[in-house]
């Protein structure tokens, strides 16, 4: 007569086993769960990622775009191609676009004037990484950021090119202690000394982007500091409504071709990025990280199903008698072999748990650092625990197709 055993039953007989070989069975289930956290863990961090850049660009929104003599050069492993370089966009060609430009928008001129700067107050100093922007009345409102503190620059102070400084909310942190006000104090960035007018907001540095290391002085001031004698000039160009960009590009990629010159046949020798271009070049070149990543977690899981595999099969040798004895008694082949199939989808949903576990304390690791919202990616979840079940079929198929081939006279004579 043939015995019948329900899941449940042939589950809680499994995990008896598991516990007998407990040494084993860890081993087993730690590989497993190394690759399981590689697979979870890393995908977590990358969401991670895209969670914390997206959020950084989100205050320019979706309808700006910017001018420049060159394009965005984001590249991972050499992928891609080096962007062109135009000629500079000269102060003049700037401000005369600004002035012309009669599209429902707001536009800014801004000029980068260096990224190592210095900053002092009295006896506290700031490390060498600090950015100086020139920029003008409307450099905050274009380039997403908001004031905590004072004021924006007077239309007097950008004419004359006073020394007058906005500063990032960290600059404020690293030299007033003890909450001290830091309107209207004098500093020095580099050699020149700075009133602070206003105090940013804090903004995040997230995808390199230093924005609470930064000091915006007025443009004018900006152009007589320059190291380079001919910088070149950056317009941000912010649309009204999102529906509008791409009316708003063609017209500004018109008036500036008049600007610079350009005859009909001649190709623009100048870009228009959106804001949101940055992202989406960095989030294409992570597309290359998540491969990586799942590639190394498959790899890892392979080793763990051959280990698998392999303790099963010792398992069977082990067990032969008490193979021998079940089908004596009735078992069926079906049944031995669902039992062992069982053993190995159990032991790989163990260290699959384990894995997840891991994984999701490592990305959220990584988002707490790069100041993103805690993160539960449903999505590689399943994937994992479905991996962790292919992964135990696939190992514990042989041995349990073995073990339901046994003779059971001859296993039930084994010693």
């Amino acid at each position: 007569m043939a015995v019948k055993m329900s899941l449940r039953e042939t589950v809680k007989i499994s995990l008896q086993s598991i516990s007998s070989n407990r040494l084993r069975t860890f081993l087993t289930a730690l590989i497993i769960a190394i690759g399981i956290t590689a697979l979870v863990g890393i995908l977590t961090s990358i969401d991670a990622m895209e969670k914390s850049m997206t959020e950084s660009f989100s205050a320019m929104g979706s309808s700006a775009f910017n001018i420049q003599n060159r394009g965005l050069n984001i590249r991972i492993g050499g992928q891609g191609e080096r962007p062109k370089n135009y000629p500079n966009i000269t102060y003049e060609d700037a401000v005369g676009f600004r002035d012309e430009f009669s599209f429902p928008s707001t536009v800014s001129v801004k000029v980068f004037v260096t990224g190592g700067s210095t900053v002092k107050y009295k006896s506290e100093k700031t490390n060498p990484n600090i950015s100086v922007q020139g920029g003008d009345v409307n450099f905050l409102q274009t380039g997403g950021y908001k004031l905590a503190l004072g004021r924006n620059f007077t239309p007097r102070e950008l004419e004359l090119g006073s020394n007058v400084v906005i500063i990032g909310t960290k600059i404020k942190s690293s030299l007033f202690k003890q909450n001290e006000d830091p309107l209207n104090k004098v500093i020095t960035v580099g050699n020149m000394r700075f009133t602070i007018i206003g105090v940013l907001e804090e903004k995040g540095s997230s995808a390199g982007m230093g924005g609470d290391n930064t000091t915006i002085i007025p443009l004018a001031r900006a152009r007589a500091i320059m190291p380079a004698t001919r910088p070149s000039y950056t317009i941000t160009v912010m649309m009204s409504r999102p529906e509008m960009m791409d009316a708003g590009i063609g017209e500004a990629t018109a008036l500036f071709r008049n600007i610079r010159g350009l005859a009909v046949k001649q190709e623009n020798n100048f870009e228009i990025t959106k804001s949101d271009a940055i992202v989406q070049a960095l989030m294409s070149n992570l597309a290359y990280v998540t491969m990586g990543a799942i590639v190394i977690a498959l790899i890892t899981l392979v080793g763990a199903s051959i280990g698998l595999m392999n303790i099963m099969l010792v398992s069977v040798t082990e067990r032969t008698r008490e193979i021998g004895l079940r089908k004596a008694v009735g078992a069926t082949p079906q049944l031995i072999r669902r039992q062992f199939l069982t053993e190995a989808i159990v032991i790989c949903i163990l260290g699959g748990i384990a894995g997840i576990l891991l994984g999701l304390i490592i990305g959220n690791a990584v988002a707490l650092v790069l100041e993103a919202s805690f993160l539960i990616p449903w999505i590689w979840i399943v994937v994992g625990i479905g991996v962790c079940v292919i992964v135990g079929i696939i190992s514990g198929f042989y041995p349990a197709s073995k073990a339901s081939k046994l003779d059971p006279v001859e296993a039930l004579r084994y010693e």
